[in-house]
C-alpha cells in the first residue's frame, strides 16, 4: 500500500475513527492490526518475516538486560546481530553475493556456474531491522531498558506511517510515547496535515512529474545531448530528495495527527557548505544510526587520522551497501567517504584561500555549497545507475562521459521543454519553501495564524491537484 494511493486513503478513513475512538490496550491492538493490514498489502507472505524479527528482538531484548554475566552478554549480542543481519542479507544480498563471486572466478580463469535463488525482496526490510536491531544494541549498553508489553514492541516496529522506507526511528525515543493514550488535538491535526499536504506535493507534483524524464536519459544515455543529460542528472537530484523527503513528511504528519512526534530526516541537505554537514542533513536517520552502531564502535576519530579516515571509508562503503546490492551503490558510498576524508585535509588550506582572495562570506558559502552539490551530483549519477543491474556502471560511465565531453550544450538540445521548465519551477518552490522554513520556521510560526493556513493548504491542495502527476509510482526507498 502507497501513500499515494486511492487505497490509502480509504485505509486511513476506517483507522482514523477506530484509533481516536478507543483507548489502551485496544488502541495499541488497532495500531498494531492496521500496520500490518498496510505491510500485508505488499505481499501477505512477509507479515511472517517481521513477525520473526519482532519476537527475535523482543526475545533477545530481554535475555540481554536479565542477564549478568558479560560473555554471556556477548554471545546474546552475537546472536542477535546474526539474526537480524542473517536475514537481511539473505534477501537482500544473496544473489549479489553469489553473482560476484561467479564473475570474480570468472576473472580469474574458472568458468563456474552457481545457481541463484528467485528471491523477492522485502518491502521496508531494511529500515525495520536496524530499528529493532538498535533495540537489542542499546539494551546491551545498558543504555535502555526492555520492553515488558509485547504487543507495544511489536507495533513499535511495525508502525505503518515510518515502517518501509523511515525515519529508522529510536526505541529510545518512540516506545515511551506508546505508554499514555494520545488524545486528538487540533493543533497536531492542522500541524500534521500541512505536513502530510507539503510531502504529497513534493512527491507527485515535483518527484513523479519529473521521473519519466529522468528515466529516458539513464534507460537511453546515448540518444541524448550532454545539457539535456545534465538537466537529467540534476532532475534526479532532486526527485530522490523530493521522494524520499515527501515520504518522510508524510510519515511524521501522520504521526503528528496520532499524537507521535518523529524526528526529522532532512534538514536542506542541498545547502550544506561540506560533506560532514550534508550527512548531518541528509536522511539523518540513517546517518546518526551509522555514526552511533558503527563509526564510533570502529574507533570513530579517536585513534588517529588515518584510522579516522579507514572508519569513515569503512562506514560509508557499508552506507552504500545498506542502500542495495549493487557495486555502484557500494561505488556511490566510496565516493562519499573520499569526499570526506579530502574534506578533512583539505579544508584548512582551502579556508585560507578564500581569505586569501578576499571573498565576501555570501560568496564564500555559494562557492562551497556549490563544491558539494556538483560533487553530491557526481555520486548521484552511480547512485541512480545502480538500479539497472550489470549494465550500473556502463551507463554512469556513459552519462558522465557525455557530460564531460561537453557533446552539445546548447539549450535547443533539451527534449520536452514544458517538462523542463515545470520542473525547475517546481523545484525552485521546494527550495525557497524550505530554506525560508528552516531560517524563520515559517510552518512553526506562519500556520499558526488561521487566515495563512487556510489559504497555504487550498494553495497546495490546487497545485497538487493540477500540477501533479497521479501515476501511483511507489516511492523510490521502497527498493532499499
Amino acid at each position: 500500500m502507497v501513500f499515494n494511493s486511492l487505497t490509502f486513503l480509504v485505509f486511513l478513513a476506517a483507522f482514523f475513527p477506530l484509533y481516536f475512538l478507543t483507548k489502551g490496550a485496544t488502541r495499541l491492538w488497532i495500531c498494531f492490526i492496521a500496520s500490518y493490514i498496510f505491510y500485508g498489502w505488499w505481499d501477505w507472505r512477509f507479515i511472517g518475516l517481521i513477525m520473526l524479527s519482532t519476537v527475535i528482538d523482543f526475545f533477545l531484548g530481554q535475555r540481554l538486560h536479565y542477564t549478568q554475566e558479560p560473555q554471556l552478554r556477548q554471545r546474546w549480542m552475537v546472536v542477535s546481530v546474526v539474526l537480524n543481519l542473517g536475514i537481511l542479507a539473505f534477501f537482500k544480498y544473496f544473489n549479489f553475493f553469489i553473482d560476484s563471486v561467479a564473475s570474480g572466478l570468472t576473472t580469474l580463469g574458472f568458468h563456474a556456474s552457481i545457481p541463484a535463488l528467485s528471491i523477492i525482496l522485502p518491502v521496508g526490510i531494511s529500515f525495520y531491522t536496524f530499528q529493532s536491531m538498535s533495540y537489542t544494541i542499546d539494551i546491551y549498553r545498558r543504555e535502555l531498558e526492555p520492553e515488558p508489553n509485547f504487543l507495544r514492541f511489536a507495533t513499535f516496529v511495525s508502525f505503518f506511517p515510518q515502517l518501509v522506507a523511515g525515519p529508522i526511528v529510536r526505541a529510545s525515543d518512540f516506545l515511551p510515547q506508546f505508554k499514555e493514550d494520545r488524545r486528538f488535538e487540533w493543533d497536531n491535526f492542522w500541524t500534521g496535515l500541512g505536513r502530510v499536504l507539503w510531502g504529497f506535493f513534493k512527491k507527485v507534483v515535483v518527484a513523479d512529474s519529473i521521473a519519466t524524464f529522468v528515466d529516458q536519459c539513464f534507460d537511453m544515455p546515448e540518444a541524448f545531448s550532454a545539457v539535456h543529460l545534465l538537466v537529467g542528472v540534476v532532475f534526479y537530484s532532486f526527485q530522490i530528495y523530493c521522494d524520499f523527503s515527501g515520504y518522510t513528511d508524510i510519515a511524521i504528519g501522520l504521526a503528528r495527527i496520532l499524537g507521535y512526534k518523529f524526528n526529522e530526516n532532512f534538514k536542506t541537505p542541498y545547502f550544506s557548505q561540506n560533506f560532514s554537514e550534508f550527512w548531518s542533513r541528509w536522511h539523518i536517520s540513517l546517518s546518526t544510526w551509522l555514526r552511533d552502531y558503527l563509526y564510533i564502535p570502529l574507533g570513530g576519530n579517536r585513534k588517529g587520522t588515518w584510522k579516522t579516515y579507514r572508519n569513515l571509508m569503512l562506514t560509508m562503503l557499508l552506507g552504500g551497501l545498506w542502500h542495495g546490492a549493487n557495486w555502484a551503490f557500494v561505488f556511490w558510498g566510496f565516493l562519499h567517504g573520499l569526499y570526506q576524508v579530502v574534506q578533512r585535509f583539505t579544508s584548512k588550506p582551502f579556508g585560507r584561500l578564500m581569505r586569501f582572495l578576499h571573498l565576501p562570506s555570501f560568496a564564500q558559502v555559494g562557492i562551497n555549497v556549490l563544491i558539494v552539490y556538483s560533487l553530491t551530483l557526481l555520486a548521484w549519477v552511480y547512485f541512480r545507475a545502480g538500479s539497472m543491474g550489470a549494465r550500473s556502471f556502463d551507463i554512469a560511465n556513459q552519462v558522465l562521459g557525455t557530460i564531460l565531453a561537453g557533446q552539445d550544450f546548447s539549450p535547443g538540445s533539451i527534449i520536452h521543454k514544458f517538462v523542463v521548465a515545470k520542473g525547475f519551477l517546481t523545484i525552485f518552490i521546494v527550495l525557497a519553501v524550505e530554506l525560508s522554513n528552516f531560517k524563520i520556521n515559517y510552518i512553526g510560526v506562519g500556520l499558526q495564524n488561521p487566515s495563512v493556513r487556510i489559504v497555504s493548504y487550498a494553495a497546495l491542495l490546487l497545485a497538487i491537484a493540477a500540477l501533479g502527476t497521479f501515476s501511483s509510482n511507489a516511492f523510490i526507498y521502497f527498493q532499499f
